[in-house]
């Protein structure tokens, strides 16, 4: 029975198998990528039963995404194939900082066209938690109504929902829209899940704690950031009004290789820790190895860990 449901863009990946700038890069291997899509794929490595919603194009990347599905024992019944639209795809070039250059091809693909009908197909008896992120909102006006579909679908069934905002300006018309919207959708859920420079941009504030209290006043119950190099943060409210706070410091890589879906790896450990029940320390800390193990690995979620190698690296870092 599924526990997770999933949504979002999942793409193709193109790697750069040289240095150099994209326009020179000659040789690529192929990936697959897209926030929810590594969400998905993290919360699984867990042993937790996941489904991912969303349409891919009738080609290539859409065959290896399903395949990767299939791959990672996570449900595909709600991934859609379309004859009429393709599915995105990224470059991403090779970085000594871990900061590679990428380049996106997604503007009016197959999950950008995503079916409002097709969605109350969903069955949520038993889900336990809805995790959205930004990224579709912000493809399309038929992505941001899927969301606020979604919401309303989780709502009825009394599923908990966890947001991603996934900032990506680029997708957006405006800054503008992409703040209110996002702000929009975050407000409808249970625990928002911004970085620390996402939350800056959303809320206008600077500290984390003011940055929470921005959601909290909206009836939001949790607010978790990512402070990247500083750590992760987390504030609650319960039912008695009482505040939680809790503080984990940054767990350091052994080496950087790649830090896209660093931010991913994060949510998923996070995900996966409310799921077991976990309490806030441990999902920052749960959540806090799985960004950093990611980040050791080549890729946008190969390097996803199961639970005993989360285990076994926070060993290594003495904190359990």
């Amino acid at each position: 029975m599924t526990e997770l449901l999933t949504v979002g863009e999942p793409m193709g990946l193109f790697i750069a198998q040289e240095n150099g700038a994209l326009e020179d890069v000659e040789h690529y291997s192929s990936r697959i990528a897209g926030a929810d899509l590594n969400v998905a794929i993290g919360v699984a490595r867990f042993g937790h039963q996941v489904a991912f919603i969303s349409q891919v194009g009738d080609d290539t990347f859409g065959r290896q995404i399903k395949r990767r599905l299939e791959q990672e024992k996570i449900d595909s019944q709600y991934l859609t194939v379309s004859k009429e639209w393709k599915t995105g795809f990224m470059l991403k070039g090779l970085a000594a900082n871990g900061r590679p250059a990428t380049d996106y091809y997604r503007k009016g693909s197959a999950a950008a066209h995503i079916s409002l009908e097709k969605l109350d197909q969903v069955d949520f008896n038993g889900v336990k938690i809805l995790h959205l992120g930004g990224i579709l909102a912000g493809l399309s006006e038929a992505g941001y109504q899927a969301t606020l579909h979604l919401i309303k679908l989780a709502r009825e069934h009394q599923v908990q929902i966890t947001f991603d905002p996934n900032l990506r300006p680029t997708i957006w018309e405006s800054e503008e829209l992409m703040i209110e919207r996002t702000n929009e959708i975050a407000k409808l859920c249970d625990v928002v899940m911004p970085n620390i420079k996402e939350g800056g941009i959303l809320t206008g504030e600077k500290d984390v704690q003011a940055m929470a209290d921005f959601y909290l006043k909206q009836g939001v119950k949790q607010v978790i950031i990512n402070m990247v190099e500083n750590g992760s943060y987390s504030k609650r409210m319960d039912e008695q009004h009482q505040v939680h706070e809790e503080r984990m410091p940054e767990l350091k890589p052994d080496q950087i290789v790649d830090r896209v879906g660093a931010g991913d790896g994060f949510v998923a450990g996070v995900v996966s820790g409310k799921l077991e029940s976990l309490n806030d320390l441990d999902c920052l800390r749960r959540g806090s190895a799985v960004g950093a193990i990611q980040m050791e690995n080549l890729g946008d979620n190969e390097g996803l860990p199961t639970k005993a190698e989360v285990t076994n690296f926070l060993s290594s870092k003495g904190v359990i």
